[in-house]
């Protein structure tokens, strides 16, 4: 197979939904806050839209992960149902007992579901509905499920419903029939396809997923402009064009992919195909049969070959032949760099440097939240709003960290048991492979965010932070969420790049945080680190 050819382990860009190649933009990442949002504030309706291709699944399985444990799903997927049909559909998924025979009664069902939501909630548990392909849900249909919404408590929604679909739907509930509906939908989102950027991190994610080693390019930035071009940044468009391509770089044994063979995948993949492609796939096949041999030959003697060891610091303590590939001894151990440092230390250090001192047992158990991420790039962490913990991996295959304080064109600064040191960014590429923690602070009663019409202690501490940003002595809220504070949040929302809807997710929060100085600086970073250590902090 062709991923065996370009030293990888397999296929990259299957269009098969597969949570080891999650990658989630800014994009995904905004889809998936409004969605938990959507459930944590106890709304009726969430509505999430996109292309056909953008990502919609990739968002349904990355919120199944993430619902809290005390909620209950029903997922439907098949939604071209009638009322009674559907109904019947939810009993089931949620392991509702009803008489078959009554099957066709929609106040069996109703009363049935009723019921079910009634104990439920008595017992602490939240129900969720997911339903997508929701563009093909009839408008009667649409008005039933409506009217499950009408069971609630004095604060809270008995039933929280997803829907999913193209971009039909948005338009379908701006119907007049459905203006209920409509008025009842508290978060809604539509996903768009990538931009060129995050296309080109997308390619680089799966073959790196799927092990292609550091520093092989084999989609130069010219085939990925043309690619982001043809598919208009579509997921699935862009699976389908890089798999073709990268067979056909196979079939002609070339080393990476260029825009002629971009051409014909672009034929296969639209259904424009040439008169002969039937000889033109015998003709790849046939080349692939006949030089098996020879390639896999050429492949393991070529000196940057995929088993040859990787030219990066050599592994402390290696014993002699233990790098696969190789039958001649390992160099003499050499002593660890002193950035690197155990995870556990690290993510105390980060702790020491923004919650302070004493470091809890578990600093994720602190006062600050505790957040994980993936970048392929330097470039996408932009500029380094707060210090970072890298997840690295040494030579010998062991986890390691390093406590990144500001990230420079060409190297890093990171914090070290004995203080601060410069390490060349080539030289830490060799060790990280994109994951990375961070800390941030969140207010009490934040949860996964606020809205206009919350209250609470959280609502005062983002109306305070807009108060110290604009240098304002009186904030414009105090413990409600008013249409003054949402005017804000758009506001700051549209200069910082965000998407504007007035809602105070993770990601506006963090962003705020950072623009009222409540993130150490850049500048700061060493010196506060330094005091530490001679504070007598020790990570």
């Amino acid at each position: 197979m062709y991923y065996q050819y370009f030293g990888l382990r397999e296929a990259p860009f299957s269009i098969a939904v597969n949570p080891r190649y999650l990658f989630m933009s800014h994009r995904h990442r905004d889809a998936l806050a409004h969605l938990l949002y959507g459930v944590g504030a106890g709304g009726a309706f969430i509505v999430l839209t996109g292309e056909v291709g953008t990502g919609k699944t990739t968002i349904n399985r990355a919120l199944l992960e993430q619902l809290p444990e005390d909620a209950d799903i029903a997922i439907v997927l098949n939604p071209a149902l009638d009322s009674a049909e559907l109904l019947a559909t939810v009993c089931d998924e949620l392991g509702i007992a009803y008489d078959r025979g009554d099957a066709t009664s929609l106040k069996a069902l109703t009363d049935r579901l009723h019921r079910f939501l009634l104990d439920n909630h008595a017992r602490g548990r939240r129900t969720v509905l997911l339903i997508d392909e929701a563009q093909h849900l009839a408008v009667p249909v649409l008005e039933q499920i409506r009217l499950l919404t009408n069971l609630e408590t004095d604060s809270d929604k008995l039933l929280h419903i997803i829907l999913i679909g193209q971009p039909e739907l948005a338009a379908m509930l701006q119907r007049p029939e459905l203006r209920q509906l409509n008025q009842r939908v508290t978060a809604r989102y539509n996903l768009e396809p990538l931009s060129l950027a995050e296309t080109g991190a997308y390619i680089r994610h799966r073959l790196q997923v799927a092990g292609l080693g550091p520093g092989t390019e084999l989609f130069p930035p010219r085939v990925v402009r043309a690619i982001h071009r043809h598919s208009h940044g579509v997921p699935r468009l862009i699976n389908l064009l890089c798999d073709r391509t990268l067979l056909g770089a196979y079939g002609q044994e070339a080393p990476r992919v260029d825009k002629r063979m971009l051409r014909k995948a672009l034929g296969e993949v639209t259904g424009e195909l040439p008169p002969r492609r039937g000889a033109h796939v015998l003709a790849y096949a046939a080349l692939a049969l006949a030089g098996l041999t020879l390639v896999a030959l050429a492949w393991w003697a070529m000196p940057g070959g995929k088993d040859q060891p990787i030219a990066a610091a050599p592994a402390p303590g290696a014993a002699a032949g233990e790098l696969r590939g190789s039958e001649e001894a390992s160099p003499p151990a050499l002593p660890s760099p002193p950035w690197l440092l155990p995870p556990e230390a690290a993510l105390r250090g980060l702790y020491a440097l923004q919650g302070g001192t004493p470091v809890p047992d578990d600093p994720c158990a602190g006062t600050l939240r505790c957040e994980r991420g993936r970048a392929d790039t330097w470039q996408e962490f932009g500029p380094l709003e707060r210090p970072l913990l890298l997840e690295l991996v040494t030579p010998e295959r062991f986890a390691a960290s390093a406590l990144l304080l500001v990230l420079g064109e060409r190297s890093a600064t990171l914090a070290t048991r004995e203080g601060v040191a410069t390490v060349p960014l080539a030289v830490l590429a060799s060790y990280w492979r994109g994951g990375y923690r961070y800390l941030w602070d969140a207010p009490d009663g934040f949860g996964s965010g606020i809205a206009e019409g919350d209250q609470g202690p959280a609502v005062r501490a983002v109306a305070e932070r807009f108060a110290r940003l604009d240098k304002q002595a009186q904030p414009l809220a105090a413990e409600r969420f008013t249409p003054r504070l949402t005017e804000r949040v758009r506001l700051f929302q549209r200069t910082a790049g965000l998407v504007e809807d007035g809602i105070v997710g993770t990601q506006t929060l963090r962003q705020l945080n950072a623009a009222a100085g409540l993130v150490l600086p850049p500048s700061d970073r060493g010196a506060a680190w330094d005091e530490l250590l001679a504070s007598g902090f020790r990570p």
